[in-house]
């Protein structure tokens, strides 16, 4: 079967528009209203005030609202004025990771992603087919299979930096999310035809650009015939179209057993407790589409400002050069750790409560969704001395920053099931830049909201130019 002749079955279309008409976008939803009086405080603006604050002003927002209303605080969003209660301190971080997750359900705290990650995106499940799916995902992201892909990551990365000009400045945001891109759909999806990579990369991208207000959206299903919405929707009518077809065809290569990309291997897993049965088409499709939007811009980002923040120090930049010459990969990935403790990518962790719990001393009703801020921890003076200030060696040696404080990932038995690819690939990627290139800020930048996500405002700019000594 070939992409072009999958374009023409009914049947994708039809999956693609139940998941957009089914799918819950409001976590908790079968729980009773949450009474207000029994939650931490906060502001007492409207739903929708709160929802755009959070969601387009997050590094200002969640800084007020930690000075004004202390280490607990309460932000109702939208749909539904739905409460969320965040916390800062890391003692109570600690406690939501290691919470029954029969309770602390994370699944529904994601639910506004569900109608384009899909019910069985390893995001947005919960309880016994949330531990099925990992235990099946799990093996393909493992120390063995990391090293298998470490070669491929390389090649891609070179391919890149190998195109950057002499004494070019450019928005580094770019070229990573074109890099990133590469390697999600090489590595992970394993399509190599040139053919099929012109016909996805637009798809893929139209759905990683999506804006939160179209998020949102989801939740009143009348706005799915206006403008955006509905152009949201044919693309994801697109992208589904070519993932089937790739996940169909790739089932019957005769080189699978030979194959080390992901969606081969995940084509290959089989549930433990049950060996004669694995993912089907659908469940693949939504936990590809998940390493997507998972991997794809938030690795990007965070490699973006790894390079303009070792740009601006010459100290810096010799050290991570020598650090990529001599294979150094323990200060390259402390590089990228600081990048994300510094630029957070997400700004929270979150679980809906499904029944009664004491979280931080609160004595709170189901119904509620609890998490750390993301963006308070790793800028608190009490988790990292001078958190402003760019400092790898924060990573190094026996003095590392604990896991419930520098949390990009989560934590727990949520931790994100790609951490470890994509602290790989950051390395990978650091290495072949210093390897070639000195590498200078150009100008200043600061972060801006784009889909879910954190990135640069300016794009992250840098000057490069080809090292004398190499």
């Amino acid at each position: 079967m070939t992409i072009e002749a999958e374009r023409t079955t009914p049947d994708t279309r039809d999956l693609t528009l139940r998941r957009f008409r089914h799918t819950s976008v409001v976590g908790g939803s079968n729980l009773p209203p949450v009474p207000m009086d029994a939650l931490p405080p906060g502001p007492r603006w409207p739903a929708i005030v709160q929802t755009v604050a959070l969601m387009r002003f997050r590094h200002q927002f969640h800084p007020w609202l930690h000075r004004r209303y202390g280490d607990a605080y309460t932000v109702n969003l939208i749909p539904g004025g739905r409460p969320l209660v965040l916390f800062t301190r890391p003692e109570v971080t600690k406690e939501i990771f290691a919470a029954d997750p029969e309770v602390f359900h994370a699944g529904k705290g994601n639910a506004i992603l569900g109608p384009i990650m899909g019910e069985h995106s390893l995001l947005l499940q919960d309880g016994g087919e949330h531990h099925r799916a990992r235990k099946m995902l799990m093996p393909a992201f493992l120390g063995h299979a990391l090293r298998g892909y470490r070669g491929m990551v390389a090649e891609v990365a070179a391919a890149e930096v190998d195109g950057w000009r002499e004494g070019e400045t450019f928005r580094a945001l770019e070229r990573m999310n074109s890099l990133t891109l590469e390697v999600i759909l090489r590595v992970v999806f394993g399509v190599t035809d040139e053919k099929r990579l012109a016909q996805l990369r637009p798809a893929v991208n139209h759905t990683v650009e999506i804006n939160p207000a179209i998020l949102l959206g989801w939740a009143y299903p009348r706005l799915q015939k206006l403008g955006p919405w509905r152009r949201t929707v044919e693309n994801q009518v697109d992208l589904d179209r070519l993932m089937y077809a790739e996940i169909r065809e790739r089932r019957g290569a005769s080189d699978l057993g030979d194959r080390t990309d992901v969606l081969s291997r995940l084509l290959a897993a089989t549930d433990p407790e049950d060996p004669t049965s694995g993912l089907d088409d659908t469940e693949l499709r939504d936990q590809l589409v998940t390493l997507l939007l998972a991997g794809h811009e938030t690795t990007a980002s965070a490699l973006s400002w790894a390079l303009v923040e070792v740009g601006r120090s010459p100290d810096l930049l010799a050290r991570t050069q020598r650090a990529a010459d001599e294979g150094d990969d323990a200060w390259l990935e402390a590089v990228l750790k600081e990048s994300m403790r510094l630029h957070p990518i997400i700004p929270m962790v979150v679980r809906t409560l499904m029944k009664p719990a004491t979280v931080g001393g609160w004595d709170l009703p189901a119904g509620a969704t609890v998490g750390p801020s993301i963006i308070m921890s790793h800028q608190q003076e009490s988790n990292f001395a001078d958190p402003e200030v760019f400092r790898p060696e924060r990573f190094l040696g026996g003095d590392a920053p604990a896991l419930n404080v520098w949390i990009p990932f989560g934590g727990g038995v949520r931790r994100c099931i790609g951490a470890g690819f994509s602290l790989m690939e950051g390395v990978e990627v650091l290495r072949e830049v210093f390897s070639r290139y000195d590498v200078s800020a150009v100008g200043h930048d600061v972060p801006k909201v784009r889909n879910i996500t954190s990135v640069p405002r300016r794009g992250a700019r840098i000057r490069v130019r080809r090292r004398r000594s190499v």
